[in-house]
């Protein structure tokens, strides 16, 4: 057992190997990348969804969005993605860049000031994007 490479390192090699094989293409694939291929939804989509649709008096699309963005926050450093595409979803939702901080905000009380600080960086790629489109909120 004088073998000190990483199960996990060499597992993932071989991997890398393998996509290369299949497509080259894959060499430079990120996940962040698909990201951009998924679509957001419409307002009136996701209200019919998620909204109003479920119940008249229930919780409109934008205030589910939000919620869903502080539950995502108290995550932690494990939900980059989902944070994102919520955010994206919540601006085409309604909601404005001071609500997005505002929710984000707040979790530093439940889930600590990581959490927090590092669901604000990803939101802020977002946010920053938004506004380069001239969707400015």
């Amino acid at each position: 057992m004088s073998d000190t490479t990483n199960p996990f390192a060499a597992m993932m090699a071989q991997a890398q190997e393998m996509a290369k094989a299949f497509n080259p293409a894959l060499e430079s694939f990120t996940p962040k990348d698909l990201e951009k291929l998924w679509p957001t939804m419409p307002k009136e989509f996701m209200e019919m969804s998620f909204g109003k649709g479920l119940s008249k008096d229930g919780l409109d699309a934008k205030t589910r969005l939000l919620i869903t963005l502080s539950g995502l926050t108290m995550l932690g450093a494990q939900s980059d993605t989902q944070i994102r595409m919520t955010v994206r979803h919540a601006l085409e939702a309604g909601a404005t860049k001071d609500e997005i901080a505002e929710t984000i905000g707040m979790m530093s009380m439940f889930a600590g000031l990581p959490s927090m600080t590092r669901a604000m960086e990803t939101a802020r790629e977002v946010l920053d994007g938004h506004e380069e489109e001239g969707k400015e909120t």
